[in-house]
């Protein structure tokens, strides 16, 4: 028996085995660079919204207050896989450690959560600020923001713990995972017991969950439209429908990408669709996602012009 494709019943192996894009060493050399390249433009996106919002004065607003918090998971969520992939593929490895598999998870779900709970209130934030917006400052105040944020992370955090710990309390009979991370799908394939359905059930919670989270959303926008289409100027219309444009762009790649990894039919399983469908919801937002408000959002626009200008008359004064 092959101790690298079957261990039987081992409850904690010291390593997984993760997918090997190519056994051709330039190859491999060649998705380093891709994982590089893609890894630094979503970095730099993400830390230059984070970095104009809370430098910029005139940002400091709810709205960007919410956009900097998605910066900081977005940062986060990209960071969870890119990185070991692009080890492995420079080190000619597959392997990863079983406490390395365990925060995979962890923090992807983690940041996966917050990150849709983000979307969320800022739906709601647009609302507020559209269909009442004599009381916006009042509901909308530093310290619900705070209190909204800080339960995003919260509820992040609640749900990176039930799934690792739904996920590694089976007894494992492999230790090769056909995907690129520790993708929890992927993990139960390698059970050998029926423990593995506690997990099941747990994700089954989160997609229901997540769809209320979009239907919540997609309620708060016909709402939002209803106001819209009744101010009687056309810049009026334009202008609040602006301000709402970034955000749907923003949630409607998020479900696009969702309907792709879980809404495909089941009997196309092959290890490329695999990890595109990987790649479409765990990469493309956190990478997208800035660029996504840079170029629809005039204010951020203004403030990164001017954060560049400053930046350059620094270097030219030094």
């Amino acid at each position: 028996m092959d101790i690298g494709n079957k261990i039987p019943n081992l409850t904690s192996p010291s390593e997984f085995l993760l997918l090997e894009f190519s056994d051709i060493r330039e190859t491999q050399i060649l998705y380093f660079f891709a994982f590089l390249t893609v890894y630094l433009t979503a970095v730099t996106g993400n830390l230059l919204i984070i970095l104009t919002v809370a430098l910029d004065r005139h940002l400091r607003t709810p709205m960007y207050f919410f956009l900097m918090s998605l910066a900081v998971l977005d940062l986060g969520s990209v960071s969870v896989m890119v990185p070991k992939a692009m080890a492995n593929s420079l080190m000619n490895s597959r392997s990863i450690s079983y406490s390395g598999c365990v925060a995979q998870v962890f923090f992807l779900f983690l940041f996966l959560e917050s990150d849709v709970f983000i979307l969320t209130i800022m739906a709601h934030d647009r609302y507020v600020a559209i269909c009442n917006p004599l009381q916006y400052e009042t509901i909308m105040h530093r310290g619900a923001c705070i209190q909204m944020v800080v339960s995003a992370w919260i509820a992040g955090i609640l749900n990176g713990v039930l799934h690792t710990g739904g996920t590694f309390s089976i007894t494992f009979c492999s230790n090769m995972i056909d995907q690129f991370f520790c993708e929890v799908p992927q993990i139960l394939k390698l059970s050998c017991s029926d423990r593995y359905l506690v997990e099941v059930g747990l994700i089954l919670f989160s997609l229901f969950l997540g769809i209320g989270y979009f239907i919540f959303i997609i309620v708060t926008y016909v709402q939002i439209f209803s106001v819209v289409l009744k101010i009687p100027s056309v810049h009026g219309q334009k202008k609040a429908i602006s301000t709402c444009l970034p955000h749907l762009t923003v949630v409607s790649l998020f479900m696009f990408t969702a309907i792709f990894s879980y809404g495909r039919p089941h009997s196309y399983t092959s290890s490329d669709l695999n990890v595109l469908s990987a790649i479409m919801y765990a990469v493309l937002p956190p990478l997208l996602n800035p660029f996504i408000y840079s170029m629809r959002n005039k204010e951020i626009k203004i403030a990164l012009l001017k954060l560049s200008y400053c930046r350059r008359f620094s270097k030219a004064v030094a």
